[in-house]
């Protein structure tokens, strides 16, 4: 099979622990898109907090796409617009707030490049902080504090009681949003039907790729559904058992290159 398209995941599966692109994985990504693979970094990261890969990998120069919020947002990387977009419903947010609070957790959002949080120094906001390098902001009136339109909201906590959290959320709130855990200490508030595999079939409806076509790779549970749809779907050796169960191939972890391994056995 020749593969038009390689979908990644950023955190745990392109990036190291330092959220990094190694050279060797670079190198192999560089190859790809010379040979007219595109790239498209799916993540749960807000935009802002995937530009940076972006433009290390060139892909405003190689046609790729970056596709934020778990899939919500689609930039092109040539133009720089937005392609498709989803927001959350804003009436759904004081739900989301009330939950967060009565147990004991923390809620964030995004507010143009800041993390707006209802605790600044919580160790998971400052882990998100972390992975996206983007400065934190304490809303201690948080629903009021909010500028509308958001993209998605994100609920932080220990991963016993966050799960129970995300059991009582997807109960209360069937068929009016999704929420899932793209770690085991973040629950994801997103948009009904928010979903990377989604977003990739939207996405290559335009571009003359097919699904046999792709390879996409990931390492958390929201990887699960473009793991599935994709040609190829690969699933990092760090990912849950679940989510390896769901891959056609297991590659190395993402302190071992796996990301160039797969580019180099199936692409190169």
């Amino acid at each position: 099979m020749k593969y038009k398209m390689i979908v990644l995941d950023l955190d745990g599966t392109l990036t190291n622990e330092k959220k990094k692109i190694t050279p060797k994985t670079k190198c192999a990504l560089m190859k790809a898109q010379q040979m007219g693979v595109r790239i498209v970094l799916a993540s749960g990261r807000p935009t802002y907090g995937i530009t940076a890969l972006a433009d290390e990998l060139e892909l405003e120069k190689y046609g790729g796409y970056i596709q934020a919020f778990n899939g919500g947002k689609t930039i092109n990387c040539i133009t720089r617009e937005v392609e498709s977009e989803q927001t959350l419903d804003p009436t759904l947010v004081p739900l989301l707030y009330k939950a967060a609070t009565d147990a004991g957790m923390v809620i964030l959002t995004y507010q143009g490049e800041s993390i707006a949080a209802t605790k600044k120094e919580n160790k998971y906001v400052l882990h998100e902080a972390f992975i996206n390098k983007m400065p934190v902001i304490q809303f201690d009136d948080f629903l009021s504090q909010i500028v509308y339109p958001i993209n998605k909201c994100l609920i932080v906590g220990d991963p016993a009681p966050l799960h129970q959290l995300e059991l009582q959320l997807a109960s209360q709130l069937e068929g009016r949003m999704n929420v899932y855990r793209s770690a085991g200490f973040f629950l994801e508030c997103v948009p009904l039907g928010i979903d990377k595999a989604r977003s990739i079939e939207s996405l290559i409806a335009s571009l003359n790729v097919n699904r046999e076509e792709i390879i996409a790779c990931g390492d958390g549970y929201n990887d699960q559904s473009m793991i599935s749809f994709a040609g190829l779907g690969v699933a990092m050796a760090n990912a849950p058992r679940e989510v390896q169960d769901t891959a056609d191939y297991i590659t190395y972890s993402n302190e071992e290159d796996g990301v160039a391994h797969v580019v180099e056995k199936f692409i190169l």
